[in-house]
């Protein structure tokens, strides 16, 4: 009878010692292999610093690899990530969750399930610490990428060092300034003589720490508008999600970290915060330049509010914080070095797509020069008027939706529109619009943005990981083939999906999810 009783309990407490023990298990056998991958990337350090060709091929800023033959000696193509060993696992379970989402799903919000309030308070810490500790082992298990790794590492250690020094020389940083400031904070800790054979592993922790912050974030954001059962959907959605973790704790690279910015930002602006929101927006600006892509959004809150006071608390909290993140780097350069950082890494590549399955890819410009023409446009040209009109198509949205509500919605559009459609875009570009949708459906609560949150997370998993393993292997431009075309065109069609979404729910015409309230009648 108590086993009955406390079952959930019970099945919590065991995934959690599970996923604890894998995790010590994990940590405690990575120090042998760290140590030799890093041994390896010593190796190669001592290769770039004797081909500049090299180093600039590498482009970390994008994740991308080497050319074919140029691993490091030492490295072979099949040791060089233990990430390949694992991607049946890997590819297995990201069809289980995607079946077990869909399933939830079908159960929550079309059977209407309950869940017994008691609980509440359990549940989501557990799920939270279970996907922190999987995380964590599945990081010290897969060594992700050890060229992207490998540059983060020597920022860290040139920012511990000298701060002012890190856009600086030959190896400068391509980053804008704010992630330095975390891996200035990594490269002290790792630098300690305990800590240091850990330290690739520490790279992935702040988008580790990001992916739970996230998920908890929208986990409260839901709990004051929709009903219990929905609000853990979201919390387990977002947790183990494999287009998140092969992101964050794969790869190893940086994007959690920004999403969680730009969700802060979108919350405080919908919650009536512009100024903190402002703060936000300019953080994540000047942590990638993808965050000019969500800038439009603070622009029409303002003129919808119409507000002198609203514009210049936004433009103060905005010069204010930019001065405070780049000052510290501005000490041995000239004044405009943040512009001229920027003008160079948007300038980086141009190509009409950098890997990223989108409408260009699915036309075969996959690496072709953005000054090719497609009727008499260039490719880069198509893109600009791409941005443009998808920037007008928001605006129209957001005048039409009359409602801090849309902020989200907006931002999602954006983020996919310039995405499927704009040159120059990576693979993993797109990655934000998960934490969009579910925000997107938390306000405005349309059952379907749910899926097209299920429908971006498939095809950014499979852009990532396809990327992820073809670019270890020394390939850097994925070739035509079945995956790229299948997925970009879905890409395409999710977002045309999108637009016939949002134009009906300004119209009125939404597929309701139940509120909080409603729970709250029901028990």
């Amino acid at each position: 009878m108590f086993f009955k009783k406390h079952i959930l309990k019970i099945s919590l407490l065991l995934m959690l010692l599970v996923a604890g023990a894998l995790c010590i298990s994990a940590v405690w056998n990575y120090g042998g292999v760290a140590q030799s991958t890093q041994n390896a990337l010593g190796t190669y350090n001592s290769i770039t610093s004797e081909d500049n060709q090299l180093s600039d091929d590498i482009g970390g800023n994008q994740g991308m690899a080497p050319p074919k033959g140029a691993m490091p000696k030492g490295m072979t193509r099949s040791n060089s990530n233990g990430g390949n060993n694992y991607t049946p696992q890997i590819v297995s379970f990201s069809v289980a969750f995607l079946m077990l989402f869909l399933g939830a799903y079908y159960l929550i919000v079309k059977m209407k399930v309950k869940i017994r309030l008691p609980n509440e308070k359990i549940l989501i810490p557990a799920l939270l610490g279970v996907g922190l500790l999987l995380r964590i082992s599945i990081a010290a298990l897969i060594n992700g990428h050890p060229f992207d790794h490998n540059l983060f590492k020597s920022w860290a250690t040139t920012a511990a060092d000298n701060l002012s020094q890190v856009y600086q020389g030959r190896n400068a940083s391509d980053y804008p300034p704010l992630y330095i400031y975390v891996l200035f904070l990594l490269g002290k800790i790792g630098s300690m003589p305990l800590l240091s054979p850990y330290y690739i592993l520490l790279l992935k922790l702040p988008s580790i720490i990001a992916d739970i912050g996230t998920a908890f974030l929208l986990y409260k954001l839901a709990k004051k508008r929709l009903s219990l059962e929905v609000c853990l959907l979201i919390g387990a959605f977002y947790t183990f999600n494999p287009a998140i973790w092969v992101n964050s704790t794969v790869w190893g690279q940086v994007d959690s970290f920004f999403t969680l910015i730009v969700v802060s930002s979108i919350v405080l602006l919908s919650e009536n915060k512009i100024g903190l929101a402002s703060v936000f927006f300019t953080s994540a600006v000047l942590m990638k330049p993808q965050g000019i892509i969500f800038l439009p959004v603070l622009f029409f809150e303002l003129v919808r509010q119409k507000s002198v006071r609203s514009c210049m608390k936004t433009v103060v909290s905005g010069l204010i914080t930019a001065i405070i993140i780049v000052l510290p780097f501005s000490l041995n350069t000239n004044g405009f070095w943040i512009f001229e950082l920027f003008a160079s890494t948007l300038g980086e590549y141009p190509y009409a797509s950098v890997n990223a399955f989108n409408f260009f890819s699915l036309l075969g410009k996959n690496f072709a020069s953005d000054a090719g023409t497609l009727l008499g446009l260039s490719y880069h040209n198509w893109g600009m008027l791409a941005i443009v009109l998808i920037t007008s198509g928001s605006w129209l949205l957001y005048i039409k939706g009359k409602s801090k509500d849309y902020a989200a919605a907006v931002a999602l559009l954006l983020i996919v529109g310039v995405f499927t459609f704009s040159a120059r875009m990576h693979e993993r570009y797109l990655f934000p619009a998960v934490a969009m949708s579910i925000l997107a459906f938390i306000y405005l609560r349309d059952k379907r943005l749910m899926l097209i949150a299920a429908g971006f997370s498939s095809t950014i998993y499979i852009n990532t990981h396809f990327v992820l393993l073809e670019t270890l292997s020394g390939k850097n431009s994925i070739d035509y083939g079945p995956i790229l075309i299948i997925t970009s065109l879905l890409n395409v069609l999710f977002f045309v999906y999108l637009l016939k979404v949002l134009y009906e729910i300004v119209r009125g015409r939404r597929v309701m999810v139940h509120s909080r309230t409603d729970h709250d009648k029901s028990n």
